[in-house]
């Protein structure tokens, strides 16, 4: 029987700052417009970190009756561990994606009807990562879902709630913001690149090799920087984001050292680390350049 604590460590706390990065990053964009509702910009975020804790307990359910996590390098699974019942996860994986199912059509109903098409497609995407009979984590498509999900919807969905429009800043934002939770993802795909081929599970790092996934990981990380020179058009203040690149050097530093294994779990903190850091600077300069 698994503890709190064990519980805790299974919806993967590393991975919050990818769902608190893009609220932050939307309220920027919507402050930018002059345009920030901050109970809007709250839903948002219980929105956000309802469905990644959901679809962190839907993928320990699925990786863990496939069998995927029988040999994890990285942190606690529960199923994988033995810890906790599949049936167990699945119901905390279904709870929490409800709970942000509920949070959304709130939004909906004071926003726009067609939001609840984009909150389905969420949904989806978090289910069938790697649930169903074909998920599409398993097929190298998982970091092209992160950019979508906690990039583009999640900034420009954030942005569009409270001003009830988008503008290039939002989409500025979005890209950056998709990048970097994408670097996370491929930090974490690196370190499992031995185990995830002998599973059969063919993600992105696995499809490219090692070589070509540490250059990814590099090109994701210096995106939100050049993000950052063209929202100078928007104010100067935006310079301050780049006050985040030590902590992008950093998360890079053990993936261009040719490190491996556990010793790659820095890269994800420190990954997650940047984004968020990134995000805050940048949201908070351009709500800065409105006043």
């Amino acid at each position: 029987m698994a503890t709190a604590a064990q519980w805790i460590e299974g919806a993967r706390p590393r991975t919050l700052p990818n769902a608190i990065a893009p609220v932050i990053a939307g309220t920027g964009a919507a402050a930018s417009i002059d345009a920030v509702v901050w109970w809007k910009a709250i839903l948002a975020l219980l929105v956000s970190l309802a469905l990644i804790i959901g679809v962190n307990y839907a993928n320990d359910y699925s990786d863990g009756i496939r069998g995927t996590d029988d040999e994890r390098v990285g942190p606690l699974r529960l199923v994988g561990s033995g810890l906790a019942s599949p049936a167990a996860v699945r119901t905390a994986a279904v709870v929490s994606l409800a709970i942000g199912a509920v949070f959304g059509l709130v939004l909906v109903a004071l926003t726009a009807w067609w939001l609840i098409l984009i909150g389905a497609a969420c949904l989806a995407g978090a289910w069938y990562y790697t649930g169903g009979s074909k998920p599409y984590g398993y097929s190298g498509f998982g970091e092209i879902a992160v950019f979508v999900f906690f990039g583009l919807i999640g900034v420009l969905g954030t942005q569009f709630v409270q001003a009830e429009r988008i503008d290039w800043v939002g989409a500025a934002l979005a890209v950056a913001v998709g990048a970097f939770s994408s670097a996370v993802l491929v930090a974490n795909n690196l370190r499992d690149i031995r185990t995830d081929t002998e599973s059969g599970k063919v993600t992105l790092a696995v499809k490219l090799g090692d070589p070509r996934t540490r250059t990814l990981h590099l090109v994701l990380l210096a995106v939100p920087f050049v993000a950052t020179l063209l929202l100078v058009v928007r104010s100067p203040w935006a310079l301050v984001g780049l006050l985040a690149v030590p902590l992008a050097v950093r998360a890079n530093a053990p993936v261009r050292s040719g490190r491996g294994g556990l010793e790659l779990i820095p890269a994800l903190r420190d990954s997650g680390l940047a984004l968020l850091t990134w995000s805050i600077l940048t949201a908070l300069a351009l709500g800065f350049a409105t006043v």
